[in-house]
Order: structure tokens, then C-alpha cells, then sequence
């Protein structure tokens, strides 16, 4: 089983940790440039890598047409990503993924699914994708997955907030969201293909970190432009200084447009070159994608046998 981190305390709404930040745009994709291109991974190594993917993988299906049975399948997945053959030759005696991701309606069937396995259910909730609900539904809809048994939420903010500087309103939703979770670890999900400018990329972050959220996500998978990498480098300078300032360590979450293996190593190096080895854990870090799975299958199949898979040999569900 996933094992949680402490639940952030947060702290007062405090606006000179992040008001005057200005962020130089170049020189972030700049950077985040430079840490793919300069850390190439091969043989044993980026094999290594893939497994962590999988392990740190919040395996997810937010569709219109999700049923009860589509969200068990999915949940065979997780408790079984890899195939016996394949997992054996990688030396692996169990491997899941780190949680199954659902809409609230559906967390029922996959705690139900997930029974014995360890692996924890996660929702979506607050009106997602959009979050344009009054804040009593939003509220409404967390306590009711809590309720249903989700242990982690994914909470979505109101944009508006952001792109007004309004970082009371902000803080005061995501403080509420918070106390509705309960026990349940929250995850808050900044929309960043929605907030224009990566200044207002760290300033939501902070004021998510401040208000309580244990990890920042970048992207609902649902806005034009998902998760990037000077984005993420943004996100996670953000909470790295958070840390610096309060000890407490915050999760980070990058989530859609991811697709590839190449993908998913090129987040981990991004998380260890800039916050080290630990946040290479599941506690702290999580790729929300489920479709680069099967191309991590293909690869560390092809790692095992010499041969690459074709695609269609490890659909999802």
C-alpha cells in the first residue's frame, strides 16, 4: 500500500512568500530543456526508471460512459500492470500502481474492486472538470466520495480567482475543500493551461500549499494544453521553497498529454534533479496518465525479450 505523508497543516494566507514573484519564461523552458536532453537513461537503468512509473501511476478513467465494469477492469490493471512473464524476469515479486482514479459515482465499484490489494481510490470531485458549481455542491461532492471510500481527492479550483489576483477567494475555497476531505489526502489541481502566465502558475500554487493541499496536480487532461515540463519545473520550485519555509514536504502530480515511457522518465528526472531522490516515491510524486502504460509495457517487454510489443498486446481495460 501506498504509505501517505503527514497531512499539510498549512498556514495563514501569506502574501509576501509569492505576490512579487515574476517568473522569466525563457529561461524556465530553458531549463527544463537542458534536464531532459542532458540525462539520458539506457539498459538496466531506464528499465529501473519505467518500473518507478508504473509504481508512482494513478491509474485513471474519467470517460462519460464509465461503468461499473470498466472501472473493475481498470482496477485488475493496477493490482497487475505488467504480465506475470514480464515481471518476473524484472526480479519483481508484487507491483501495482499507486491508486485508481474514478468520478465519485464510480469509487464504490473500486474500493469494491480494490478490496485486499493496498492500493487506494482516488476522486475527482468539486464540479470537475471546470469547478463552475456553487461552493456548497463542490463541498457536497467531496464529502460524498470521502464517504463512498475514496482516500485521496482531486479538487479543482475556481480559475477566476487566479487571473483576478483574488488570493483570499482562493485560499478561503481551497481552505473549505480541505476540511471537507476529512482524512482523506488532497490533491489540488491548478488547471495551469488556464492560468496564462507561469507567475500565476507559482502564486496558485503557494496559495494551494498554504490552504492545506498535499500534493499540487498540474491539469484536469481535459483544458487544450496539459501538463508541461516548465510548468511542472514552476510547480515544483514552489513547493520545494515551500518546504524550505514551513518543513513540510508536498506532493507533486502531473497530469495529461502524457503518452510515452520517454514521458515518464522525463518527469522522474525532472523530480530528482530538482528535489532529489525522494520525491521518487509514490508519497510524493504521481504521474496522472493512464495511456502511457501500455507504452511502458512495450518497453520494458522489449527490455526482457529483445522484442518490441505492438500495442495492441497490452490494452488497458
Amino acid at each position: 500500500m501506498t504509505s501517505p505523508q503527514p497531512r499539510n497543516p498549512g498556514t495563514a494566507l501569506t502574501l509576501p512568500w509569492f505576490e512579487d514573484i515574476a517568473v522569466n519564461t525563457p529561461a524556465t523552458e530553458a531549463r527544463a530543456a537542458r534536464l531532459v536532453a542532458t540525462r539520458p537513461l539506457r539498459g538496466e537503468w531506464r528499465a529501473a526508471w519505467l518500473v518507478n512509473a508504473i509504481r508512482c501511476m494513478d491509474l485513471t478513467t474519467l470517460a462519460g460512459d464509465d461503468t461499473p465494469a470498466r472501472v473493475a477492469r481498470l482496477c485488475a490493471k493496477a493490482r497487475r500492470p505488467l504480465s506475470d512473464p514480464v515481471r518476473a524476469a524484472l526480479g519483481l515479486d508484487r507491483l501495482t500502481t499507486a491508486a485508481v482514479c474514478v468520478y465519485p459515482t464510480m469509487v464504490r465499484s473500486a474500493v469494491h474492486a480494490l478490496d485486499g490489494s493496498g492500493i487506494p481510490v482516488a476522486s475527482v470531485a468539486t464540479g470537475f472538470p471546470s469547478g463552475l458549481m456553487p461552493l456548497s455542491l463542490r463541498l457536497e461532492e467531496i464529502r460524498h466520495a470521502v464517504g463512498e471510500g475514496a482516500a485521496e481527492i482531486d479538487i479543482v479550483i475556481t480559475r477566476a480567482h487566479v487571473l483576478r489576483g483574488d488570493w483570499t477567494a482562493l485560499y478561503d475555497e481551497i481552505a473549505a475543500m480541505r476540511e471537507a476531505c476529512g482524512a482523506a489526502h488532497m490533491k489540488a489541481i491548478l488547471a495551469t493551461g488556464d492560468l496564462q502566465t507561469l507567475s500565476n502558475v507559482y502564486k496558485a500554487s503557494m496559495v494551494a500549499m498554504q490552504a492545506g493541499a498535499d500534493f499540487i496536480k498540474t491539469s484536469t487532461g481535459k483544458e487544450a494544453v496539459n501538463a508541461t515540463l516548465p510548468v511542472s519545473l514552476i510547480m515544483v520550485r514552489a513547493l520545494r521553497d515551500y518546504g524550505a519555509r514551513t518543513g513540510v514536504r508536498i506532493g507533486f502530480k502531473p497530469a495529461g498529454g502524457m503518452k510515452t515511457a520517454e514521458d515518464a522518465l522525463a518527469w522522474q528526472i525532472l523530480m530528482k534533479e530538482e528535489l532529489g531522490r525522494d520525491w521518487l516515491a509514490p508519497c510524493l510524486f504521481r504521474l496522472g496518465a493512464s495511456s502511457m502504460l501500455g507504452d511502458i509495457e512495450c518497453a520494458l517487454e522489449s527490455h526482457v525479450t529483445g522484442r518490441y510489443a505492438a500495442s495492441h498486446r497490452h490494452a488497458l481495460a
